[in-house]
């Protein structure tokens, strides 16, 4: 079957229709080019610019938690990053190991819940006694050994127990946290420094 020519007449009565007729979508604008991108550095400008490559990583290779290639600062580096809200000279005299603290609890061994509970009692009742620096033992933690497919967090209480003191109901009683001196088990405890009762 070959398709029909239209005559004279018909394309005619074709284009009043079309002429009459309004369009359901509007013909939409067409978008401009996208811009060209920039030309590329100078090779010097751009690997000074760029840090060094991340190591590969193959599935079940041990992880080495010491490695700085996090986007986030190391829980030690973000504590000693933060801001002080107790006073200065004090603050030093703290994080150089100078104060004694006058309390301290041992949470390492515990499970996340029993130390979650034992920090929950300890703290208040720290504070109640008038104290105001205290000593939280958290351990260093382990690197887990077995080959799990994914790196895993060592050290759960250490990185945890930051956290539980800045949140409700502990946030309150709390005015610093920081990584506690060598001489006061370095980074397997941290210094909490209470506020005035």
């Amino acid at each position: 079957m070959t398709p029909r020519r239209l005559s004279s007449e018909d394309r005619e009565l074709w284009e009043r229709v079309k002429g009459s007729a309004t369009p359901l979508h509007p013909a939409q604008p067409i978008p401009a080019p996208a811009p060209k991108a920039a030309p590329p550095a100078p090779a010097g400008q751009a690997l000074s610019s760029l840090r060094a490559p991340i190591p590969s990583f193959r599935v079940g290779q041990v992880v080495d938690h010491r490695r700085s290639d996090d986007l986030l600062p190391g829980l030690v580096e973000g504590l000693r990053q933060g801001p002080v809200h107790m006073d200065a000279g004090r603050f030093g005299q703290m994080t150089r190991g100078k104060l004694r603290p006058e309390g301290r609890i041992d949470l390492h061994g515990m499970t996340l819940a029993e130390a979650h509970e034992a920090l929950l009692s300890f703290v208040p009742m720290a504070r109640a006694q008038g104290k105001r620096l205290v000593l939280v033992i958290t351990g260093k933690g382990r690197v887990n050994d077995d080959l799990a497919p994914m790196p895993a967090v060592a050290g759960r209480l250490r990185h945890d127990v930051p956290r539980w003191l800045r949140l409700p109901p502990l946030a309150p009683l709390v005015l610093q946290v920081a990584p506690a001196h060598r001489r006061h088990g370095g980074e397997g405890a941290l210094y909490v420094y209470l506020r005035a009762g």
